[in-house]
């Protein structure tokens, strides 16, 4: 927590020390009605008094509690501020910061557990900071003042007020020790739960179409039981609180009452004018009014030890997040001074999951020269998509090599690198805006887009029908995730943004698999023919989307088990002929 708290801004520790003038002037005025309390007391029971010195008394108190309440209005807008600051500025740096994150990273954190820990663990941190800056600040403020303002009064008044805070002092620590191990499983619980939520929410079309609600169902059940149970478990325990502290607040005061009765049974009776009896009467009221102060300090303590260890465990696990780097460093070449272009070349490269036992990719190499289309063909999971992932760095190489225009990619900055490729995912992502914020996204090496470029690769990548069918054009909308379009636009649309950015080498990582034969015909006839210059690296399940590149690797089980044209594999290479032969007939790959 306090890693956390040293984020705080020049401007928001200033608001801090402001908060802490107006808490100290709070106090002084919450100690100050007890002394007018016991001067109203004395002028009750003397002779003599007129109500309008009673009267003065009360209207001191009066602007005492104003005051108290006027500066704890200017406390609470300063404690939100604080907080509110404090909680942007997490969100700003766990943002950044996964944002820098490699595949390996995020994997390693899951999806859901990064959602957890932007969203309600900043939210729990963000409720103590606010409750806390009041409250931690002006507890104990309070409860010295108090005991300092009492301690010259009768000692077995001090006494049974030691008593109680003794007692709620162990019962504190009782409580939080039972509670603070379930506050770090309530955590992951409420991340096992998101994944179970969004697994559904992101699979619903399969969920009906399998008529599996029902087992989806019962693994929601089975989160949601679990998180239950610990919340019931943890709402139990802290639920002895406050009972606990009213009973020792009534305690006390019984106490300090029959204690000061069986005192001033005891005194003199004195004069009129100076009676023991009426400064003892005056003293009990005067104490047990700073005892209850006392007593309610421990119980704003009370509040913050209930919200401290869930506090804790999520400042934890956003330092967590914050204090993981990247395991793909950023290189220093801009790319602007290398000798080839368009080239791309893996050297007996081998890779590795973090989690895994075994190799993934092995033995690995190949060149790809400007121009060229190099096709990658197997069965599933033979590691071609896992491949091309290695030329972007969203992993890096275990061991070998990768080279980008006959530069290693782990010398170039991140950007340099990407402003070389076009990227198209296994399932195109759509963002919420427009087909122009979509096509036009991220930055470019060349600059801004033109809607003449923006319509140049609509049309090369065979979308131009739906997209000027629509009287928005570019403008038309489409909704997160890309739901309102079908799935052959999708791929269209992200084959579109690719070619947008006029890259030197495009990845297509099994991107034409949701196109109708007719148009992935096309589309590769066109790309052929408008992009000869750009090296095309090509990851497909179809033989007839690969069948004219110019070298087809033919992958299994990570390793490279053939290398050739259409017509070399087709004539000499098991594997591919397996693949040939199920797809199409004899006569259709002569």
């Amino acid at each position: 927590m306090f890693k956390i708290l040293k984020k705080l801004t020049g401007k928001e520790l200033r608001y801090v020390g402001i908060s802490l003038i107006f808490i100290i002037t709070q106090v002084y005025l919450d100690l100050k009605l007890p002394d007018y309390m016991s001067k109203v007391t004395k002028l009750i029971q003397e002779k003599g008094t007129t109500v309008s010195q009673i009267f003065d008394q009360g209207k001191w108190m009066v602007l005492c509690a104003l005051g108290s309440l006027a500066a704890a209005i200017v406390v609470g807008y300063f404690a939100a501020r604080v907080a509110a600051g404090l909680s942007r500025t997490l969100r700003h740096d766990v943002y950044h910061q996964v944002s820098e994150y490699s595949m390996a990273e995020i994997n390693q954190f899951s999806t859901a557990s990064l959602i957890t820990r932007s969203t309600n663990d900043i939210t729990q941190v963000q409720m103590f900071v606010a409750m806390g800056l009041q409250l931690i600040i002006k507890a104990p403020i309070t409860a010295v003042w108090a005991i300092f303002k009492i301690a010259d009064k009768s000692w077995e008044w001090t006494t049974a007020l030691g008593v109680a805070v003794l007692f709620i002092l162990v019962a504190i620590s009782i409580i939080v020790t039972l509670a603070m191990p379930r506050f770090k499983i309530i955590q992951k619980l409420t991340d096992k739960l998101n994944s179970v939520t969004r697994e559904n929410l992101t699979g619903i079309h399969v969920v009906r179409a399998y008529n599996a609600e029902g087992y989806q169902t019962e693994k929601f059940e089975r989160a949601n039981a679990d998180i239950t149970s610990t919340n019931l478990f943890i709402q139990r325990v802290m639920a002895f609180m406050m009972p606990m502290m009213s009973m020792v607040s009534s305690g006390l005061s019984v106490a300090v009452y029959l204690i000061g009765a069986t005192i001033i049974k005891n005194a003199a009776i004195g004069t009129p004018g100076n009676s023991p009896r009426i400064n003892l009467f005056s003293d009990m009221v005067v104490f047990t009014s700073y005892g209850m102060q006392v007593v309610m300090a421990f119980m704003m303590l009370t509040m913050i030890f209930i919200m401290m260890p869930r506090a804790n465990v999520s400042a934890g696990r956003i330092n967590e997040v914050i204090d993981t780097d990247s395991s793909i460093k950023n290189g220093t070449k801009d790319g602007d001074t290398t000798t080839e272009v368009g080239t791309v070349e893996f050297k007996n490269v081998y890779f590795q999951y973090a989690d895994a036992s075994e190799h993934v990719i092995e033995g690995i190499s190949f060149k790809a020269n400007k121009g060229e289309t190099v096709a990658f063909i197997g069965s599933t999971g033979s590691g071609k998509s896992t491949l091309i992932n290695l030329i972007p760095r969203y992993y890096d190489v275990t061991a070998g090599q990768v080279l980008v225009d006959g530069v290693n990619v782990k010398d170039y900055t991140e950007n340099a690198l990407h402003n070389k490729m076009g990227f198209i995912p296994q399932k195109p992502v759509m963002f919420n805006g427009t087909i122009r914020s979509n096509l036009a996204f991220g930055t470019n090496a060349s600059g801004d887009l033109t809607d003449e470029a923006l319509m140049s690769a609509v049309r090369l990548a065979q979308a131009e029908e739906f997209v000027t069918k629509n009287e928005k054009g570019l403008d038309a909308e489409i909704s997160q995730g890309g739901l309102n379009l079908s799935g052959g636009q999708k791929q269209r649309l992200a084959i579109a943004r690719a070619l947008a950015r006029r890259p030197e080498i495009l990845v297509f990582d099994d991107s034409f698999s949701a196109l109708d034969y007719k148009t992935d015909r096309v589309l590769r006839d066109t790309l052929n023919r408008e992009t000869a210059e750009t090296t095309k690296l090509i990851v497909a399940q179809r033989i007839g989307t690969i069948i004219d590149a110019d070298q087809i690797i033919v992958l299994d089980k990570g390793k490279v088990v053939g290398h050739g044209t259409h017509t070399e594999l087709l004539a000499s290479n098991p594997v591919y002929q397996e693949i040939a032969y199920s797809q199409l007939s004899k006569e259709e790959l002569a």
